[in-house]
C-alpha cells in the first residue's frame, strides 16, 4: 500500500520527474535569455537632446555603488542560497525547483520588460552631457541645436538607457520573490501579533531599495527611473510567485502549489487501492498537522506546519 510521506521529496527521488514536466518552461527561460542578450545589443531609441536641455543633464560621470557584476548576485544568488537552506531542512524538491523557476522568471521577465521600455523610450542619463562630451567642449547643430555627441559610442549608447532603472527593476524582482517567499515560510500574516517576522519580510526590499537610491545618487538614474523600476521589479515577482505558490497570507502559504496537488492526489491513490486506508491515512497527515478541509477538496489548513518555523518556535536547533 502506497504511503504519503511528507517533506520526502528529494532532488534525488523526485528531481528529473519535476524537470521532465517542466521542460519547456526552462526552455521559455533559455529564450528570454536569448531577447535580454539582444535587447542589450540593439541601438536604443536617441531622444531629442537640444542645447537648452543640458542645463539638467551635466551632472558628473562617475562609477557605479553597485556595480553590474554585483545585480546578479544580489537578485538570483542570495534567494537562492535562501531556498537552498530551506531545502536542506524540509528536504521538499517541490519547494526548491518552484522557488528557482519562479525567481528567474520574475528576475528575466523583468529584466526583458527593463531593456525593452529602455531602448524604446531613449531618456538621457542625468550624466549625459558628459558622456557626450568628454572634454567638456559642447558641440550643437545650429538650426535644431541638437547634440553632436563627441565621445565614445558605447557610453553615448548607454547614456540613453536612463528609463526604467534596470538595477532598480531586477534588485526589486529577485529580492522581491524572496521577501514573498519568506512570508509565506514563517507565516507573518498568521494573525498572532508577531511583528517582529516583519522585520525579516522588509529586509530584502531594504536592500532593493538601497540598490535604487545608489542609483540617483550616482547620477545614472532620475528618480522616476527608480521608482518605475522598482514598481515594474515588484510587480512582476507577486505574480511569478503566485504562479507557484498560495499568497502568503493564506493558510496553505508556507508551501507551493504542487506540494498540496502531490498530497490530494496520493491520498486519493491510497483511498483506491484500499478503501480501509482512509483511517490510517486521515491518521498521518494529522501527524504532520495538515488535513483537507471538507468544503475544498484541494485546500489544506495546517498547524504550524512549517519545520522551520515548528522548530523556531519550540526553541530546538535547526
Amino acid at each position: 500500500m502506497p504511503e504519503i510521506q511528507l517533506g520526502t521529496h528529494t532532488v534525488r527521488s523526485h528531481g528529473a520527474r519535476l524537470a521532465r514536466i517542466h521542460m519547456h518552461d526552462w526552455l521559455i527561460l533559455l529564450l528570454l535569455v536569448v531577447i535580454e542578450v539582444v535587447l542589450n545589443v540593439i541601438e536604443p531609441f536617441h531622444r531629442f537632446v537640444g542645447q537648452e536641455m543640458m542645463t539638467d543633464l551635466k551632472h558628473p560621470l562617475q562609477d557605479n555603488t553597485v556595480p553590474i557584476w554585483a545585480v546578479p548576485i544580489i537578485a538570483i544568488l542570495i534567494p537562492v542560497i535562501v531556498f537552498l537552506i530551506y531545502y536542506f531542512i524540509r528536504k521538499d524538491v517541490y519547494d526548491l525547483h518552484h522557488a528557482i523557476l519562479g525567481l528567474l522568471f520574475a528576475v528575466l521577465i523583468t529584466g526583458v520588460m527593463t531593456d525593452a521600455i529602455k531602448d524604446a523610450v531613449g531618456r538621457p542619463r542625468p550624466d549625459f552631457y558628459w558622456r557626450c562630451f568628454p572634454d567638456g567642449k559642447g558641440v550643437f547643430d545650429r538650426n535644431t541645436t541638437g547634440v553632436l555627441c563627441t565621445g565614445d559610442k558605447n557610453v553615448i549608447k548607454e547614456g540613453y538607457k536612463s528609463f526604467p532603472s534596470g538595477h532598480t527593476s531586477w534588485s526589486f524582482a529577485g529580492l522581491g520573490f524572496l521577501a514573498l517567499y519568506l512570508s509565506g515560510k514563517i507565516r507573518a500574516f498568521d494573525q498572532r501579533g508577531h511583528v517582529a517576522k516583519l522585520c525579516i519580510v522588509f529586509l530584502p526590499l531594504l536592500i532593493a531599495a538601497l540598490v535604487g537610491v545608489s542609483r540617483v545618487d550616482d547620477y545614472w538614474h532620475h528618480w522616476q527611473d527608480v521608482f518605475a523600476g522598482g514598481l515594474l521589479g515588484l510587480t512582476i515577482a507577486s505574480f511569478c510567485y503566485l504562479q507557484f505558490f498560495p499568497a502568503p497570507y493564506l493558510i496553505d502559504g508556507w508551501g507551493p502549489h504542487a506540494y498540496f496537488q502531490m498530497l490530494a492526489e496520493s491520498r486519493n491513490e491510497v483511498q483506491a487501492l484500499s478503501p480501509n486506508a482512509n483511517n490510517i491515512n486521515m491518521q498521518q497527515l494529522e501527524m504532520e498537522s495538515v488535513y483537507i478541509q471538507p468544503q475544498h477538496p484541494m485546500r489544506f489548513d495546517t498547524q504550524d506546519s512549517s519545520p522551520m518555523l515548528n522548530r523556531l518556535e519550540s526553541g530546538t536547533r535547526i
